[in-house]
């Protein structure tokens, strides 16, 4: 139904649609010209994954949270819980009854 009322569509119509929509995905507002150049910034100051200019107060706040998370999820004292946990699978013991007669 949709696809008949767009097949009707003259191919002007058609083609204003399509070369529009890359017009459309520029920052035109800008308020959001500001947000993407600020997002910018911050990728180009990043290194690593570490915090953009952190202050002491951030960094000690941050060391407390994660102790804390540490404590809750039952991390240890120098245990490092930014890394993935490894698991280990031991080989069940499987009695077949074949080795009695």
């Amino acid at each position: 139904m949709l696809r008949s009322r767009f097949v009707s569509l003259p191919k002007t119509v058609k083609r204003s649609i399509s070369t529009n929509i890359p017009v459309l995905q520029k920052a035109t507002d800008p308020i959001q010209q500001l947000f993407l150049d600020k997002l910018r910034e911050y990728k180009s100051k990043s290194t690593g994954g570490k915090l953009v200019d952190p202050t002491p107060e951030i960094v000690s706040e941050r060391e407390s949270e994660l102790e804390k998370l540490s404590v809750q999820y039952g991390g240890d004292k120098g245990v490092d819980m930014t890394q993935f946990p490894q698991f280990k699978f031991d080989e069940p013991s499987v009695d077949t009854g074949l080795d009695k007669k």
